[in-house]
């Protein structure tokens, strides 16, 4: 796979947005990291040392009113985002290409604030 974004720095904006998220009543999971380098089925690792070659990494948020979202953000340039803010809106986010850790940080903000309704 393409290495388009540095997964480190995608991080760093999950890192940097994981304190205003908590203040403002979610739960924020550990960031998880998949190694392309481990034989399938590839587990999930929470430490960023067990991983040798990344090729993905993911953050699953909880809110009120059972509200969820979760993010997985591959080294080739694009995410899966899935999420449920209602019983009536649930599903898959469509998503830009990733070309940067900050675009990736901005799609962060964009989905926070569709599904829990918090401006960043």
């Amino acid at each position: 796979m393409e290495r388009i974004i540095d997964l480190d720095e995608a991080v760093a904006e999950v890192t940097d947005r994981r304190p205003s998220w908590r203040t403002r009543g979610l739960t924020v999971g550990p960031v998880t990291w998949r190694d392309a380098a481990t034989p399938w089925p590839q587990r999930l690792e929470t430490d960023r040392a067990e991983v040798t070659d990344p090729d993905s990494i993911g953050v699953h948020l909880r809110g009120p009113h059972e509200t969820e979202l979760l993010v997985v953000l591959y080294r080739g340039g694009w995410a899966d985002i899935d999420h449920i803010a209602s019983i009536d809106d649930a599903g898959a986010l469509p998503t830009p290409s990733m070309t940067s850790a900050q675009r990736f940080g901005a799609l962060l903000d964009t989905c926070v604030t569709r599904v829990f309704g918090l401006a960043p």
